[in-house]
C-alpha cells in the first residue's frame, strides 16, 4: 500500500530539516521528496501533515511492561498502547517482572506477545544476575542469542564489585551495554525523598544525593578499568552529572539518561504526603533540577528516558514511606521534553536527538529518515495546548505527579512498519 505524509516539516538530525513529503510503500520508506515532486497514484492514501513535524521513531529506553507476573498494574499491551499514544514506537523492557527475564524463555515470552500485538515494537533488555539478587551471572549470552539488546538489575545495583566487572567484561565481549541503577543502597537506607529541608518538614526519612553519586563513581572506575559500556539510568544529581561530565572529557566509555521529572519537579513539590510524587531515585533540590538541566543542554547527558513505572492503587495509596516507588510516564514525556525546546534549553534538533537518535544507536538501532529504511516515525503537532488528565490514558495505572498541568505540544500520529498504531482523534 502506498501512503503519503504530506507538508510537514521532517527533522532528522544530520538528514534533513525542511518541509518535505515522505512516501511509504508498504513498511519501508520509498522516497522524501519536495512537496512539489510527488506523483501521486490513485491508490495512494494521504496524511495531511501540514504543521506537523515528522521524527524518527521515538524511543523510549526504560519502560516497566510489568508482564509477566504484575498484569494488575500493566501489560505489554496497555504500555505499547500507553508507548504509541506518547509517540514512541519502539521501547525498552526492563527485566523487573515475575519471573525476571533473566533467561531465553522470558525473552521470548516478551518478544512473541509484543509482536502478537502489532503496536510499538519492545526491545527487551534481560537481568545482569539470576534473579536480580546480586549473587551470580545470569543467562546473558542465551538471552542475547533470543533477542535482548542491554542488561540490567534494573531497581536494584549490583552490589559487589568484583561480580560488576565481570559482567562489564563478559557484556565488552558480546558488545552489549550494562544499564546502571546507580544507588548504595546502605545510604538510601529505608529512605522516600530526598534528604533536605522539604524531608525533614514532612517527617519523611531521606534519601542523600550520595547514594546515587557514590555508584555512579564506581561504575565510571570499573567502565574505564574494563573498557565496557556503561549507560547510567535516570540520574537525578549534580554530583551524578559532573562525575560523568569529568569521565566522559577522559573518554571513558558512558552513556545517561535522565527523566521528565528530574528536570521539570523538585522535592518542593511534594505535597500533602501525594504518593505520586514517590520514585527513585528522588525528586531532588532546585540546584540538582539545575543541574539536570544544564547537563542536557551541553550533552553530558545523552538521552530523556520516562521510567515509566505504573502502580495500582494497591502499591500507591497508602502511606507516603510504604508507597511503591515510580511513576508513569510514557505518555507525558514527549510534552515534557518539548518544554525544554519552548524555554530554549535545546533545539528540536537536539530533542530529537535526546528521544530518537541516540536511544536507537545505545540498542543499535537505525532509525534515519531514508528510503529503504522501516517507516518507524512519530508526528508531532507542536501547538496542542491542553491539561493532563490521567483519566484518558491508555496506561492501566494512573500514578502520575502530573495531573492537571498545562502543557504544549502532543502526539498527532505515530507510525510503526509503516502501519498507524497511534493516530490523535
Amino acid at each position: 500500500m502506498l501512503m503519503r505524509i504530506k507538508g510537514a516539516r521532517v527533522v532528522d538530525p544530520g538528514n534533513i530539516d525542511g518541509k518535505k513529503d515522505i512516501i511509504i510503500n508498504d513498511h519501508l520508506i520509498d522516497a522524501v521528496v519536495d512537496p512539489e515532486n510527488v506523483r501521486t497514484a490513485a491508490d495512494m492514501e494521504t496524511i495531511d501533515a501540514r504543521g506537523m513535524i515528522v521524527v524518527p521513531g521515538l524511543i523510549d529506553i526504560h519502560v516497566h511492561l510489568r508482564e509477566p507476573g504484575h498484569e494488575y498494574k500493566e501489560t505489554i499491551e496497555t504500555g505499547l498502547l500507553a508507548a504509541a499514544r506518547g509517540g514512541f514506537t519502539a521501547v525498552c523492557a526492563m527485566p523487573n517482572t515475575l519471573p525476571v527475564n533473566d533467561n531465553r524463555q522470558v525473552t521470548q515470552f516478551i518478544l512473541q506477545r509484543a509482536k502478537e500485538l502489532g503496536l510499538s515494537k519492545v526491545y527487551p533488555a534481560g537481568a545482569i544476575t539470576q534473579g536480580s539478587m546480586g549473587q551470580a551471572l545470569a543467562e546473558i549470552y542465551d538471552m542475547k542469542q533470543a533477542g535482548i539488546v542491554a542488561v540490567t538489575d534494573d531497581g536494584k545495583p549490583v552490589e559487589n564489585s568484583n561480580l560488576m566487572r565481570r559482567a562489564l567484561e563478559y557484556c565488552k565481549g558480546l558488545e552489549m551495554p550494562i544499564f546502571v541503577h546507580a544507588e548504595d543502597v546502605s545510604m538510601a537506607d529505608g529512605g522516600s525523598m530526598n534528604e533536605g529541608p522539604f524531608a525533614t518538614s514532612w517527617g519523611i526519612k531521606g534519601i542523600p544525593n550520595a547514594a546515587e553519586s557514590i555508584m555512579v563513581v564506581r561504575d565510571i572506575a570499573l567502565s574505564e578499568l574494563t573498557g565496557a559500556s556503561v549507560h547510567f539510568c535516570h540520574i537525578s544529581t549534580r554530583e551524578s552529572v559532573e562525575a560523568i561530565r569529568q569521565a566522559k572529557k577522559r573518554g571513558v566509555n558512558i552513556t545517561c539518561e535522565t527523566a521528565p521529572h528530574y528536570f521539570t519537579l523538585t522535592d518542593a513539590d511534594v505535597k500533602d504526603y501525594n504518593t505520586n510524587f514517590k520514585m527513585n531515585p528522588p525528586l531532588r533540590s532546585e540546584e540538582d533540577r539545575q543541574a539536570i538541566i544544564h547537563g542536557l543542554a551541553d550533552g553530558t547527558i545523552d538521552l530523556i528516558a520516562s521510567d515509566h513505572a505504573p502502580h495500582s492503587v494497591v502499591e500507591k495509596d497508602v502511606e507516603f514511606d510504604r508507597a511503591a516507588f515510580g511513576i508513569v510516564g510514557l505518555e507525558t514525556s514527549l510534552p515534557l521534553s518539548l518544554k525544554l525546546v519552548q524555554d530554549g534549553v535545546l533545539t528540536l534538533t537536539e530533542l530529537v536527538n535526546k528521544m530518537a537518535k541516540h536511544p536507537a544507536k545505545i540498542i543499535g538501532m537505525n532509525n534515519d529518515i531514508k528510503p529503504g529504511n522501516t517507516a518507524d516515525l512519530t508526528l508531532i503537532d507542536p501547538e496542542d495546548t491542553y491539561e493532563i488528565d490521567p483519566e484518558t490514558f491508555r496506561s492501566k495505572s494512573r500514578n502520575t505527579p502530573f495531573s492537571g498541568m498545562k502543557i504544549k505540544g502532543s502526539t498527532f500520529l505515530t507510525m510503526v512498519d509503516g502501519r498507524v498504531v497511534y493516530q490523535r482523534d
